[in-house]
């Protein structure tokens, strides 16, 4: 598949998946919200290289042959620092996550916060209808940036992962900032014409 293929694809597999989690209670609105979720999940991807795309696609079409919910796992991992108590309930029903993992994917968290709080001095009128960035913000009610990603991160296989932070580490050595690159998707997804305008809409 062509990148626009990928990206479109992996959005429906996501918006299915997503449609299928069910909440404490009881259903969110934002599962109602195709617009929206199309739109934020398709800016994020279409920053991603096409064969960090096609392994994370793998990933769901796996995962859904096992019949599996990689979005029901990704809200699961996040009550971890949302709701600690919730999460002790749930955490066996969710595949080991090995310490090694962990620390992989702390320290690709540790650069694209690093990369959110630039992105937020640098545009905080864009930043302040985003999540707020660190999980120090997290409660049962909010879900920070930081605690998002890692959530999301601990769905990826070994071998996506392993594609994800070569990329972060080539893109922080080449003074990238993919928070500010998916950003700008987001504003021209929206019909801005750029970032610039969408901060000064704001």
């Amino acid at each position: 598949m062509e990148k626009d293929e990928l990206v479109a694809a992996i959005v429906e597999l996501e918006w299915k998946a997503f449609d299928k989690v069910e909440n404490a209670g009881g259903r969110a609105d934002c599962q109602n919200d195709w617009n929206t979720f199309s739109l934020m999940r398709k800016s994020q991807y279409l920053a991603w290289p096409e064969d960090l795309l096609a392994s994370f696609y793998e990933d769901f079409l796996e995962a859904n042959a096992k019949g599996w919910n990689l979005i029901t796992e990704k809200y699961g991992r996040m009550m971890e620092s949302t709701v600690p108590e919730e999460y002790e309930a749930i955490k066996e029903q969710l595949p080991s996550c090995s310490d090694k993992k962990r620390a992989i994917i702390n320290q690709i968290a540790e650069i694209q916060v690093d990369w959110m709080e630039d992105f937020a001095k640098e545009y905080p009128n864009m930043a302040g209808n985003a999540r707020s960035i660190r999980s120090l913000t997290d409660t049962p009610f909010n879900t920070s940036y930081e605690t998002y990603l890692k959530g999301e991160l601990m769905t990826y296989s070994d071998r996506t992962l392993g594609l994800y932070g070569k990329w972060i580490v080539k893109l922080k050595q080449e003074n990238e900032n993919l928070a500010k690159s998916i950003m700008n998707n987001t504003a021209l997804l929206y019909g801005y014409k750029s970032l610039e305008a969408a901060e000064h809409a704001l």
